[in-house]
């Protein structure tokens, strides 16, 4: 069998990051849900099994999509603060790419484990991934959680009211996304 590549992008599927909030007025503050607008994953397969994956998000395409919990539901203008402090957080002028690149992939009862490198903020950390995989009339349905924290890669969470209110350390990040297995 020959070896190919899979290209995959914003188009065939979902990159979100899904936050929450600590601190002694966490009530007060929004568990957030923000796309990752502008992606770029390729599967190198070879013999009929994926033999490497790599991940590029564009900082700078996130967007806020909505809030939950707080005091009062979340507005245009909140979303777009949001939007501006997770950018000054991920240093994202510096740092306008979050990368992942696998080291091994081994099969499992139900897809396979990405075990590999994440890059945020210049600092690089081992990270593994157990991606889903459902295969229906020849389309693959992929899917995949992660926890990511901030202080693994040199970051501090966005903070306010003195530190009594932040963004949680640790963030979940999901990933979904389909292609024709043609």
């Amino acid at each position: 069998m020959t070896a190919q590549t899979w290209n995959l992008d914003q188009s065939d599927g979902e990159l979100r990051i899904r936050t929450g909030v600590e601190g002694r007025a966490a009530k007060m503050g929004h568990r957030l849900t923000i796309a990752v607008n502008s992606w770029h994953a390729a599967v190198e397969w070879s013999d009929g099994e994926p033999s490497g994956v790599t991940l590029a998000a564009e900082v700078d395409s996130l967007e806020v999509l909505s809030g939950e919990g707080g005091v009062t539901p979340l507005t245009g203008p909140e979303k777009a603060l949001a939007r501006s402090n997770a950018l000054k957080v991920l240093n994202a002028k510096r740092f306008p790419r979050i990368e992942f690149e696998t080291s091994d992939i081994e099969k499992t009862g139900n897809g396979y484990r990405l075990t590999g490198t994440l890059q945020i903020n210049g600092k690089t950390r081992e990270q593994a991934v157990d991606l889903t995989v459902q295969e229906v009339d020849d389309v693959w349905r992929m899917s995949c959680e992660a926890t990511v924290r901030h202080s693994d890669f040199g970051l501090k969470p966005y903070s306010m009211l003195m530190g009594s209110m932040k963004v949680a350390d640790a963030v979940t990040v999901a990933f979904t996304a389909k292609r024709n297995n043609r």
